[in-house]
């Protein structure tokens, strides 16, 4: 049955950066199709407080787990406290990440730090540090995946001076494909979706101020909302995409084409 090829149900799952913006989208798609999701964040409150939402709303549940991805001593500690809960995971989903903006010739060097390091190291680092749980039960019928929540501005030069958070979309682009060829052997499937406008806490200043100048780059009209975020995370999740590893998917409502105009 086609309903049995995107089943997610009991599904272990864990979302960097999961209790907002993209991230709680992302966590709140998984957790109404039934999977376990584990969530993190440095601010493990308000995380906590997310993960109880999500349980309530149900049928899935929610565990909330404090780190600081910038850091490779909390990634290691956010995994000794998952192998508390769980031994093994189906699907990590890279979702954590930094932005900044700023004038070409203001751009500050510690911008570069700060993107670089959360969105294309602490991707690796986090990464390689799921393996030994990804790798417990994953088969070529049913492999293990890795989804990395990359961008449009990766692919498409940004309306925006974002110099440091396009750039490091570009690379985790990549990161994806090198991770998706080593690991396919191992069963492991690794994509990337690169994502158009999404209202976000980290968006939300820089889209409210040019909303319209936005909107009118999607083809669409629209901002991505979350259910445009569940439907794509289920599919790469499921049975369904059992065969597709190393693609970087446009969730973006037809910015990339309208750029190409």
């Amino acid at each position: 049955m086609v309903s049995n090829l995107f089943q997610v149900k009991d599904k272990i799952i864990l979302v960097t950066g999961g209790g907002s913006g993209i991230g709680y989208g992302i966590s709140l798609g998984f957790v109404k199709n039934g999977a376990k999701v584990y969530i993190c964040s440095r601010d493990f409150e308000k995380c906590k407080k997310t993960a109880e939402e999500l349980t309530k709303i149900g049928p899935g549940k929610c565990i909330a787990i404090k780190a600081d991805l910038s850091k490779l001593s909390d990634i290691k500690n956010l995994f000794e406290e998952f192998s508390k809960y769980e031994q093994s995971l189906d699907c990590l989903v890279n979702n954590s990440g930094a932005n900044w903006g700023e004038e070409l010739e203001k751009y500050p060097d510690q911008a570069w730090d700060k993107v670089m390091n959360l969105n294309v190291k602490a991707v690796f680092n986090t990464s390689v540090a799921a393996l030994p749980f990804l790798r417990k039960n994953a088969t070529s019928q049913d492999p293990s995946r890795i989804i990395n929540i990359g961008s449009i501005d990766g692919i498409r030069v940004p309306r925006l001076e974002t110099y440091a958070y396009s750039a490091s979309k570009a690379a985790l682009h990549q990161l994806t494909r090198t991770l998706a060829d080593r690991l396919a052997p191992e069963h492991i499937l690794v994509n990337a979706i690169a994502a158009g406008p999404f209202m976000s806490k980290m968006t939300k200043q820089t889209f409210t101020q040019f909303e319209d100048l936005v909107k009118s780059s999607v083809a669409t009209g629209r901002f991505g909302n979350n259910e445009d975020l569940e439907g794509l995370l289920v599919f790469l999740t499921s049975r369904a995409s059992t065969y597709i590893t190393g693609a970087i998917i446009p969730l973006e409502g037809g910015v990339l084409i309208k750029s190409n105009l």
